[in-house]
């Protein structure tokens, strides 16, 4: 009677703790939205190299919320819809684990070549892309404009080697 006793109690003790690891890594898995926000951003690329302050992060920041704010505003409702659309299709990939790109794989050009733009419309972006390069390339420091061409140079050859950076 007793090994049956300890026998279930160990049985119990066992199922408690496989299944408070289960629900710990379910926790950790899936992080709530609020916290994603407040997670800074990963620098990817040159950006990571380039030892930039955080006034000059703030300010590239800037930079980019403006001018996707005037690229916004070059599209019509239905284009933005579109946009959404995607941008919520890529959410959910992310969501259930499918967002990692293949290597070799290639990166969308952030969703505009389903939109059907007008040519109007694309000298308009190119217009606002320009502006924002010119406008970073002010914030950078000569040294940190050179890594950055240094990197465009070898993009090239990055690709060829199958290099997502």
């Amino acid at each position: 009677m007793k090994l049956k006793a300890f026998s279930l109690l160990a049985g119990a003790i066992a199922l408690t703790l496989t299944a408070t690891s289960f629900a710990v890594n379910a926790q950790t898995a899936s992080p709530s939205p609020v916290l994603l926000a407040q997670t800074p951003q990963k620098e990817r690329g040159p950006w990571k190299e380039l030892g930039l302050t955080d006034a000059q992060k703030t300010q590239i920041q800037a930079i980019k919320r403006d001018s996707r704010t005037k690229m916004e505003a070059v599209f019509t409702p239905e284009q933005k819809a579109k946009l959404e659309a995607a941008k919520q299709a890529r959410q959910a990939q992310r969501q259930a684990g499918q967002g990692q790109r293949q290597p070799g794989q290639r990166r969308g050009k952030g969703g505009y070549a389903d939109l059907n733009l007008t040519e109007a419309q694309k000298t308009q972006i190119r217009q606002i892309r320009e502006s924002e390069k010119q406008q970073i390339q002010a914030v950078l420091t000569p040294e940190q404009r050179q890594k950055i061409e240094q990197f465009r140079q070898n993009a090239p050859s990055r690709r060829q080697q199958g290099n997502p950076q």
